[in-house]
């Protein structure tokens, strides 16, 4: 004896199959998309803390700045003191200028 299927029973057999490969394709399309925001979501951080990154090495450079700045006003101001207290060098000696000897390669 054939097995016969009836009109219902196959009618349920195409829901059934119509539903699991939409179920499929949803799932697919779902996993891509949170793979997209994930990804967007991670580059956006990326980007923020890249952000925060050159904005503290900024204000260390505006910081090292200042203070190079300073070291350099009060290095100068130091210096002219130590230029006006010490006496000027007196060398007894004045060099004397000697040519060079001649040579056959001139």
């Amino acid at each position: 004896m054939k097995d016969r299927l009836s009109k219902n029973e196959i009618r349920k057999d195409v829901v059934q199959e119509s539903v699991e490969a939409v179920a499929g394709t949803v799932g697919e399309v779902m996993n891509i998309v949170v793979t997209a925001v994930k990804d967007v979501a991670s580059s956006i951080g990326a980007l923020a803390t890249d952000a925060f990154e050159i904005r503290d090495g900024a204000r260390r450079a505006r910081a090292e700045l200042e203070l190079d700045g300073e070291d350099t006003d009060e290095a100068a101001e130091a210096a002219e003191a130590d230029d006006a207290e010490a006496p000027a060098p007196v060398t007894a000696v004045t060099p004397e200028t000697v040519e060079a000897p001649k040579t056959d390669a001139e």
